[in-house]
């Protein structure tokens, strides 16, 4: 029988990481089950949870306590390389994919042959903020990574122990689980699911998160943004030259036209802000390669319940 892992990033979750568990547990008894818990440094009892969930099925779920925060995807690649199942399952702690669904996707995957598979909703159940950062995450990654225009980019997915086996080869700091599997394999698969309101508290993705995340995925995986600014340049190049070619003609036609403060103005500060934006984007870069370079850790394990 083929064994099956379920990986859940835990952060501060300690109203339903229980609940969730035990219906997976009861509901998925048929099947060769790990579950994996990792909790990223939550500020609450989440962690006194996942310790309850582990003494009470030490057969079936294994936890790990991560030292710090360091954001879903890399608390995802911690759990990744704990798995021994043959698939693994990535969903939320929040209950939004409901459990008769997580069924769903396990007997997808072990019916076909496909490294991923990614779901996909009628309507998604979230805030219109978290709704319009993915749209815009859609878009980007079209345009970034390549990806098929009809694929959504779920965080609910299978993936395969292939796949798994290529993915947790990446060892540096700034994972983006989506971009290390469009760039490992084309067998992609998706199937429709439900998805759920949240039953309690709040979306943990702020700004400041999301923004993270378009960053790993703008400078990890594509130098798109770098032939951008480079397109951008020379194009404003041009226009600068064209702009000063216009500007000798009509001094030389009418000399006692004045030339434009205002205009002059204008255009440093256009081209000055150009050019610091162009620096921000190839700092960027430099940072992250200085990182990865010091060998900054994707996460540390602080406890292990195995």
């Amino acid at each position: 029988m083929s064994k099956i892992s379920i990986v859940i990033p835990v952060y501060n979750s300690e109203t339903t990481i229980e609940s969730l568990v035990e219906k997976l547990v009861d509901k998925l008894v048929n099947y060769n089950l790990e579950i994996i818990l990792v909790n990223d440094s939550s500020k609450d009892n989440s962690e006194k949870s996942c310790i309850n969930l582990y003494n009470r099925y030490e057969k079936i779920v294994k936890y790990y306590s991560l030292a710090k925060n360091v954001g879903e995807h890399n608390a995802v690649m911690a759990g990744l390389n704990q798995t021994t199942g043959d698939y693994a399952i990535i969903m939320d702690d929040d209950f939004q994919n409901p459990v008769s669904e997580v069924i769903k996707l396990i007997e997808f995957s072990l019916s076909n042959n496909f490294d991923v598979i990614y779901t996909f909703y009628d309507k998604k159940k979230h805030s219109f903020f978290r709704n319009l950062g993915s749209r815009f995450n859609d878009r980007a990654a079209n345009l970034m990574l390549k990806k098929p225009k009809n694929l959504y980019l779920s965080s609910f997915k299978s993936i395969s122990k292939f796949t798994i086996s290529e993915i947790i080869k990446y060892d540096l700091p700034f994972p983006y689980i989506d971009g290390l599997i469009l760039r490992t394999t084309d067998s992609i698969g998706k199937i429709k699911v439900k998805h759920s309101e949240r039953k309690q508290g709040k979306s943990q993705y702020t700004v400041g998160k999301l923004i993270s995340l378009w960053l790993n995925m703008f400078t990890n995986f594509s130098i798109l943004p770098l032939r951008i600014a480079t397109f951008i340049g020379f194009l404003f190049s041009i226009l600068a030259f064209i702009l000063g070619m216009a500007g000798v003609v009509m001094k030389f036609l009418e000399p006692t036209v004045p030339m434009g403060y205002a205009s002059l103005i204008v255009s440093v500060s256009l081209f000055s802000g150009i050019l610091l934006i162009a620096i921000g984007m190839v700092g960027e870069y430099v940072g992250r390669i200085f990182l990865s370079l010091n060998k900054q850790p994707q996460y540390s394990i602080r406890k292990k319940f195995e």
